[in-house]
């Protein structure tokens, strides 16, 4: 099947570009979206009452907000071939059981072991959610417009955040901690209606699905006994060297542990790439990597920097968030229209370039709410909020074929630098002010992800492995007459009249 071509008038509004049936995967997939950012900051909210009834110390509390972290790449990745072989929809609909599920188990949690187990399960079905709706709703939108669809989808996280911060005051104090993860069902009615109601991703189908493609991301660690065997070794160092990581049972040997993760992590990344390929999944992980690293300090440990450096109440800190939360929307809906106007890799160097004049000033100011939430809108708007480009721009590096996969993974192993942040920020904050490490890191990574994405690195890296790779699979294909004159063809060319 041919893939059709939607033609527009120049003075059609762009969104009546979008059909009902796109609007409709659309609002399906962001409400996916809502819910995962509701069910993510759910156990930050109530780790206390958590930690109370469970006498949890200090770090095993902490290890169960990390823990989601263990199983992500893994998540990311299987639910992402998942996607690439049978479809976005389906990839989509799991992943939304999957996170549902561990979600309402966290609320018959016994005990820290139980509950840090539903946390496993909540990690995979994020990572593949992630994934699968991106992939889905840019591949179902018109590809002019796919800047669009990616910033407004991942609004939808933070939409979450502020609606699991506004049910916490409805449902906590009156019925306890763990009808907050009863409401893990919720989603699963949506999941459901999903799969009944939704189209597959129009670009896949013509792409995979009417080609009669069965894709195997996973062929290369997989086609012979022997790197079989090598890499399910792998799998498990990995995923151990992780768990040992963020539980208390990694003290002392997390060094040692994080070279294990990480070779073996980057080891999977090179023959997931390939020959042509590996330079791509080991660079952009790179580029995410310091993406997490530059945003998560803000994201883990400003309530932190709130209470103890400024002495805010929690009032104060509730409604500093809502500045922060809303800015990260506005900065998703913003990126998307300057994605699809300067190009997505053009919109994100230039943006985080005018979040690093907001750093500094954000922990400045100590004794005036208002200005400090101004000031952290717009840093959020222009820091966290230009992430809302990341699927878009990940998307597009990768063909159809394997683009749940790559995508899935190496966004999600690029992940672990949102675990490394707060770990940093405290160690940087032994030696200075919280607030003064925080602007550090976040300057500091910040300006390295504004050189990887403005010089086009992961890009430029593939191109010495794969001279002949597309710029951009998510663009829109040239017209007739462009092809012609991009490779100058005289004689395909109409005569004159």
């Amino acid at each position: 099947m041919e893939r059709t071509v939607q033609k527009t008038s120049p003075t059609l509004p762009w969104y009546r570009e979008v059909s009902g049936t796109q609007w409709k995967s659309f609002f399906a997939a962001w409400i996916g979206y809502v819910l995962d950012g509701f069910d993510f900051v759910l156990i930050t909210l109530v780790l206390t009452e958590i930690s109370d009834e469970f006498g949890l110390s200090t770090v095993q509390a902490a290890s169960l907000i990390s823990g989601a972290f263990i199983t992500r790449w893994l998540g990311g990745a299987v639910l992402g071939a998942i996607g690439d072989r049978y479809g976005r929809k389906l990839s989509m609909v799991l992943s939304i059981l999957l996170y549902s599920l561990g979600t309402f188990a966290c609320g018959f949690a016994w005990n820290y072991h139980s509950l840090f187990a539903a946390r496993l399960a909540i990690g995979m079905g994020m990572a593949g959610e992630y994934s699968a709706s991106a992939t889905y709703v840019m591949e179902s939108w018109p590809a002019r417009l796919r800047g669009r669809a990616s910033g407004f989808l991942i609004s939808g996280f933070s939409v979450g955040s502020v609606l699991a911060a506004q049910v916490y005051t409805w449902v906590v104090p009156s019925l306890g901690w763990r009808w907050m993860f009863y409401l893990g069902l919720i989603p699963i009615v949506v999941a459901l209606w999903m799969r009944r109601a939704l189209p597959e991703a129009e670009e896949w189908t013509s792409d995979v699905a009417d080609q009669g493609a069965k894709p195997n991301p996973f062929r290369p660690l997989f086609r012979t006994p022997r790197p079989a065997v090598a890499n399910t070794v792998l799998i498990v160092a990995a995923t151990l060297s992780l768990f040992l990581i963020f539980t208390p049972g990694g003290e002392g040997l997390v060094p040692v542990l994080s070279v294990v993760a990480g070779l073996a992590l980057v080891a999977f990344a090179v023959q997931l790439g390939g020959r042509r390929g590996w330079l791509l999944y080991v660079s952009m992980i790179v580029t995410l990597f310091f993406a997490f690293l530059y945003s998560w300090p803000i994201q883990a440990l400003l309530p932190t920097y709130l209470k103890t450096d400024l002495g805010y109440s929690t009032e104060q800190v509730t409604d500093v968030l809502y500045f922060a939360g809303f800015g990260t929307m506005v900065g998703c809906w913003a990126a998307g229209f300057l994605g699809d106007r300067i190009g997505a890799k053009k919109a994100y160097a230039l943006t985080l370039v005018a979040s690093l004049a907001f750093v500094f000033p954000v922990f400045a100011v100590k004794d005036n709410l208002l200005v400090l939430g101004c000031l952290l809108f717009l840093l959020q708007a222009t820091s966290f909020g230009i992430s809302g480009l990341l699927p878009r721009y990940i998307g597009g590096h990768f063909p159809t074929a394997s683009r749940g996969a790559a995508l899935g993974f190496t966004y999600n192993v690029g992940a672990l630098g949102g675990a490394v942040a707060p770990v940093l920020g405290a160690h940087l904050a032994s030696g200075m002010d919280l607030g003064q490490a925080l602007a550090v890191l976040t300057f500091a990574g910040t300006a390295i992800v504004v050189l990887l994405v403005g010089f086009d690195v992961p890009a430029r890296l593939n191109r010495l492995t794969d001279p002949d790779a597309q710029p951009d699979h998510l663009a829109a294909a040239p017209s007739p007459a462009e092809a012609l004159e991009k490779h100058d063809l005289p004689c395909l060319r109409q005569p004159p009249p």
